[in-house]
């Protein structure tokens, strides 16, 4: 089992967590790339990401929401609350695993998640991410910086969707976008809405990325 270090940042600003993922794994890779593995868990206020390969024509109309240039991999996305996101830190060879095998992994662990609430998601050899009955439900664009990872996933959970109507998210033509509480069954839900259903939803995607990659939260 590889230690792993779990953060809950709560409601935070895009720009700050980014500049503080990459300046993090920047050191460690230069200088102590065994220094410990992190996973941040956060929500983000409404903000567009765009990828390293981000074309400006995804972005219809953003109106008051800020547009964001990432280093991560892929297109255009939204962030907004209501929306889980995880960041994987991880050294991928102490985790032992190739970016594809993380890839794959972090798809299987959204799906595991999603399945526990009676959707049946999968995800798509031509377009990574998770998808339900052709729509998307969780993205993921990763940076690789000497054999260290960092961004990683989000998975919608209950939150507004109509900015993702502004954008072509993730670069997808007439793919639309979907969330947990719109298919989940009622009886896998409980009830729960809002931030109790986030704070339950963030618990099983850590335990179900532990699980995958055999870390071992720290106490």
């Amino acid at each position: 089992m590889t230690p792993v270090e779990v953060t809950d940042l709560g409601l935070t600003q895009y720009t700050p967590v980014f500049h503080a993922m990459r300046d993090f794994t920047q050191e460690r890779s230069a200088t102590n790339p065994a220094s410990v593995n992190k996973i941040w868990f956060t929500e983000h206020e409404p903000v567009f990401t765009q990828g390293q390969a981000g074309k400006a024509e995804h972005v219809l109309f953003p109106g008051d929401i800020p547009v964001v240039q990432s280093d991560r991999g892929g297109q255009v996305t939204y962030h907004g609350p209501g929306q889980l996101v995880g960041y994987l830190l991880l050294d991928l060879r102490a985790v032992g695993v190739s970016v594809r095998e993380l890839v794959r992994g972090i798809e299987r662990s959204m799906i595991q998640v999603l399945a526990s609430y009676g959707v049946k998601a999968a995800a798509r050899d031509d377009a990574p991410g998770v998808y339900v009955a052709g729509a998307k439900i969780g993205s993921l664009g990763l940076r690789v910086r000497k054999g260290c990872s960092y961004h990683g996933l989000s998975l919608n959970v209950d939150m507004d969707l109509e900015p993702f109507q502004r954008i072509n998210p993730c670069g997808l033509l007439d793919t639309a976008v979907t969330q947990l509480v719109d298919l989940a069954d009622s009886s896998a839900l409980q009830g729960l809405r809002g931030d109790a259903l986030m704070a339950r939803v963030q618990q099983q995607m850590l335990t179900a990325l532990c699980e995958t990659y055999s870390l071992q939260p720290l106490a």
